[in-house]
């Protein structure tokens, strides 16, 4: 199954629009705004959301959003989709023909308008990368094994 990689894109909240990971600094993180190509400094305190933690709920379970972008690029043909600012009826129609089973209680209409949101910014910045599902569980494995062992803290 194809999935779209979506390594090092972040979210941060109070913030709008994607971001892009740049490094690790002292008192947070460098990133790259989508919108602008501006460079900021996101505090330890911001709540920052990496797209590839995200995902929508379903009846059954949780659908990760790579998955949801790859859905809506098949639908779209790699164009750009629906846009965020479409009138609401039209929105969650459309949601529901590429999720139909995603739960209606828990996934707000503030939830779809970020996803149709986020997939057109990242189809205008091209970062839409379409990979092979496979490849991508290997590439975390393999980051997973190159990450050193964090320090258990507290055990005796």
């Amino acid at each position: 199954m194809k999935t779209i990689q979506l390594k090092d894109i972040l979210a941060i909240s109070g913030k709008g629009g994607l971001f892009k990971f740049i490094a690790q600094a002292r008192n947070g993180i460098v990133v790259e705004s989508l919108e602008d190509n501006k460079r900021h400094v996101a505090p330890a305190t911001a709540r920052v959301s990496s797209l590839v933690d995200i995902a929508i709920f379903t009846i059954d379970e949780e659908v990760p959003l790579a998955d949801i972008f790859f859905m809506i690029y098949e639908k779209a043909e790699g164009k750009d989709t629906l846009s965020h600012k479409a009138p609401v009826e039209e929105l969650k129609n459309y949601f529901k023909e590429l999720v139909p089973e995603y739960d209606e209680d828990r996934v707000y209409v503030s939830d779809i308008k970020k996803v149709f949101q986020w997939y057109n910014q990242l189809k205008q910045h091209e970062l839409l990368e379409v990979i092979e599902k496979e490849e991508k569980e290997e590439d975390s494995k393999e980051e997973a094994s190159e990450k050193p062992e964090k320090d258990k803290v507290g055990a005796k």
